[in-house]
């Protein structure tokens, strides 16, 4: 009895043995794709988008079920922000179609933009916005507040006739230069995205964050952190005390990268401040994260992984401006891939 139970048994293990798993297969690691600073070049986003496989030659959205982290200063310096700009927005909607994220963080450069702070705003963006109406907008715009505009030209140059005030408005005030304040005002079509738009993300074991998380910020929780920054968006605050200019903020923080003090980081870092290991493990332990992102601080020979793979650079100069390298970071689970590589010449028009 006790053999014929056992050899039962022995054809029972070999028949299990041979009947497939029904076990679901395991997944595959949730795919993450950050990109650095864009600065108004359309031409190098393409580019690396194409490289990553999240756009189709179409420029559709191709990445599935991947999540794209744009890390901030998609403005300025370069022409094409607003061009940038619209083709993350309907990525945006294709992508959490297809099961994938578009998420765009807040970077310095859209906060200046949206307090007004044009230094950096080049002649191309203003045009990107000027229009048939332009000329006209721009005349009643001058007639209605024009005894404003020349008590402030005379306020540094007493002499100033109104023909030559009026002069001096117009060449400081280029077609598209209104439509463009008031697209980037709270209220206008990209002050209100980029009021949406996160200061930090979290997404799996990794945070990402335009500058870097100060020692000052660390025990602050991201989600905390979002809405000071958004209200602050809202409120065009650009104070020295706001958290959209300040220093050790997240939209400005370089000390992840350096402690080199300077006009961008005026504030020496004080006796007994933490390494920069020290401050990286404050802010991810408080966030329960593995590894941070940042970019803002740009390293034109490629991107850089430090501190044992827990913090990730990936502003390489993207831009023609700088002329570094075009780049993504590409997160699956554990595996940390940088990709640099070098912009593909124009098309040569065929003949």
């Amino acid at each position: 009895m006790i053999e014929r139970i056992c050899r039962w048994l022995g054809f029972a293990l070999l028949a299990m043995m041979s009947v497939p798993s029904l076990a679901a297969p395991p997944t595959s690691p949730l795919r993450i794709v950050a990109v650095g600073d864009l600065h108004g070049d359309f031409d190098a986003w393409r580019q690396i988008a194409l490289k990553a496989n999240l756009i189709d030659s179409r420029n559709r959205w191709a990445g599935g079920k991947s999540i794209l982290v744009q890390m901030g200063d998609i403005t300025d310096r370069g022409p094409d922000s607003l061009k940038i700009i619209s083709h993350l927005m309907k990525l945006q909607g294709q992508a959490s179609s297809a099961g994938g994220r578009v998420i765009v963080l807040v970077g310095n450069h859209e906060a200046m933009n949206m307090t007004g702070d044009l230094r950096y705003v080049s002649a191309g963006e203003y045009a990107a916005f000027a229009n048939a109406e332009s000329a006209q907008l721009r005349e009643r715009f001058y007639a209605a507040t024009k005894t404003a505009i020349a008590a402030a030209y005379r306020a540094r140059s007493p002499t100033m006739t109104d023909d030559a005030v009026r002069a001096a408005w117009l060449a400081q005030t280029p077609l598209g230069m209104l439509e463009h304040q008031a697209a980037w005002s709270p209220s206008g079509r990209l002050g209100r995205w980029t009021i949406g738009n996160p200061a930090i993300a979290k997404v799996g074991d990794t945070i990402f964050v335009h500058g870097g998380i100060s020692v000052r910020f660390s025990a602050t929780p991201f989600q905390v952190i979002n809405r000071s920054v958004a209200a602050a968006l809202k409120a065009r605050d650009d104070s020295e005390s706001s958290i959209l200019y300040d220093p050790f903020g997240p939209l400005w923080y370089r000390g992840l990268v350096t402690r080199k003090v300077d006009a961008e980081q005026p504030n020496a870092f004080p006796v007994g401040y933490p390494s920069i290991d020290d401050e990286l493990t404050a802010a991810l332990q408080t966030n329960r994260a593995h590894r941070m992102v940042i970019a803002h601080t740009p390293r034109l020979a490629g991107i850089v992984i430090s501190n044992g793979g827990r913090l990730v650079r990936v502003d390489t100069g993207i831009s023609r401006y700088y002329g570094g390298k075009l780049s993504y970071l590409e997160i699956r689970g554990d595996q940390i891939m940088p990709y640099n590589f070098d912009r593909s010449p124009p098309a040569t028009p065929a003949r």
